[in-house]
């Protein structure tokens, strides 16, 4: 509209102001809104710069890590519950299992999004924030209402638990900060904090089968007596545990990554003869197999880690002058 008024009247002044104007107005119109908010408001004072930012989301990558989030807060909410139909035993079993299918949906989410091409640091930083829910206070909550029954102090329980959480969150962010975008996902530094959780939630599930042995008639009186000393030595060994793997979660101890194996299909013959014994050992324990396998998960490392050293030190002792 400005060069048409300068062709049809170039002689007019009043024309060229408001061709000048209208220059000016269209101009300014034409300016993005951040540009336009460098100016001054009607009070006088600059105003600041509006920058927004648009976040798009990977539809099945965050539905999956929610689902992890979701699993965690039931498992805290079933642990901590006061239904007068559900028994300790019964409310600590379906608590473990939620933190299992929590671990599911945690092997399922990163997958996806690496399958479907849609990794993003939201999905990572979403991912770490349901970790802490599923696998860092969720456990601590069963080893809280596991502790109503032991002989050591409340405080102490809480405590152990308490300390259980922030090894988590620091597990967490350490990872964070750790892994660039070629990490190839086949091994951590230190105990995987699913891993901790679901050696905990293993013990959590396993209990009313052993409570079942220990007072079934039917298993022979040394089956029985043997199943009422792990029960009540299973009580200190609880909170023992939770501490050690405390400890791992923050150490520098190397875990093969077990899903991602799977899932690419790379398999040594040696890991054919782990999966009968697992198997095997499911067939005859059936629920006691799961926390025979998370221990040996969580322990092997260090274990394999201090026969290394052992070994190494007679060599040292035999060369030395």
């Amino acid at each position: 509209m400005s060069e048409l008024k300068r062709e049809l009247h170039p002689t007019n002044p009043a024309h060229e102001q408001d061709s000048t104007d209208s220059a000016a107005q269209d101009s300014l119109a034409s300016q993005p809104d951040d540009e336009q908010d460098q100016g001054k408001s009607w009070t006088g004072r600059p105003k600041k710069r509006r920058k927004k930012r648009r976040l798009t989301l990977a539809v099945l990558p965050t539905m999956l890590t929610l689902g992890n989030g979701v699993c965690g807060l039931a498992a805290i909410a079933i642990a901590m519950s006061d239904d007068p139909r559900w028994s300790g035993e019964t409310q600590l079993l379906i608590a473990g299992t939620l933190i299992f299918g929590g671990m599911l949906f945690d092997a399922l989410d990163g997958s996806a999004a690496r399958m479907t091409g849609q990794e993003s640091q939201f999905g990572a930083e979403l991912d770490s924030l349901c970790d802490a829910i599923t696998f860092g206070t969720a456990p601590a909550v069963i080893v809280w209402e596991y502790a109503h029954g032991m002989a050591l102090p409340q405080k102490i329980s809480w405590g152990i638990g308490v300390l259980f959480t922030l090894c988590v969150l620091i597990r967490l962010a350490r990872f964070n900060v750790e892994t660039d975008e070629d990490d190839t996902h086949e091994g951590f530094d230190g105990l995987p904090s699913p891993a901790a959780a679901g050696t905990l939630a293993s013990f959590a599930i396993a209990m009313p089968e052993l409570a079942g042995y220990a007072n079934d008639t039917e298993y022979p009186e040394q089956v029985q007596w043997f199943a009422q000393q792990l029960l009540h030595g299973s009580q200190y060994f609880m909170a023992a545990l939770t501490l050690v793997l405390a400890y791992l979660m923050v150490s520098r101890f190397q875990y093969k990554h077990v899903f991602q194996q799977l899932v690419q299909g790379r398999r040594a013959p040696h890991q054919i003869g782990q999966a009968l014994f697992v198997l095997i050992g499911a067939s005859v324990l059936h629920w006691l197999a799961l926390p025979i396998v998370f221990c040996y998960y969580a322990f092997s490392p260090p274990i394999r880690s201090m026969l290394g050293h052992l070994r190494k030190q007679p060599t040292k002792a035999v060369n030395s002058p």
